[in-house]
């Protein structure tokens, strides 16, 4: 699955500093579900994190948020499910995807 989500670098400009992307990845499923995940590399940390990444990965349902992994200016790492914002210990790029993927399999199970 990750190799699904690399796409080619870019470098932009995020609040006037640059920033390269590590992967955009945008999937409408079959039943309409909504699977997107963007994630920055940045030259500095986006406050209150101590990392240099900024990201959002979520899936959406019927316009709904089901499940959502982010690092808001802030509010720091967390994540969003059903309906709950609770607090992500985020390590790294690869655990961030897992995690996503997991959480994202576990709703959509049976």
């Amino acid at each position: 699955m990750l190799a699904k989500l690399t796409t080619r670098k870019l470098v932009v400009t995020i609040s006037n500093v640059q920033a390269q992307l590590i992967t955009r990845f945008k999937d409408v499923t079959a039943d309409g579900a909504i699977l997107e995940v963007v994630i920055w590399k940045v030259p500095k940390p986006v406050p209150p994190t101590d990392h240099g990444y900024k990201y959002s990965a979520v899936f959406v349902v019927d316009g709904t948020r089901i499940v959502g992994f982010d690092n808001e200016r802030g509010k720091g790492d967390h994540c969003h499910l059903d309906g709950i914002e609770v607090p992500y210990a985020f390590t790294g790029v690869d655990q961030l995807i897992e995690d996503f993927i997991a959480a994202v399999a576990a709703r959509r199970a049976p």
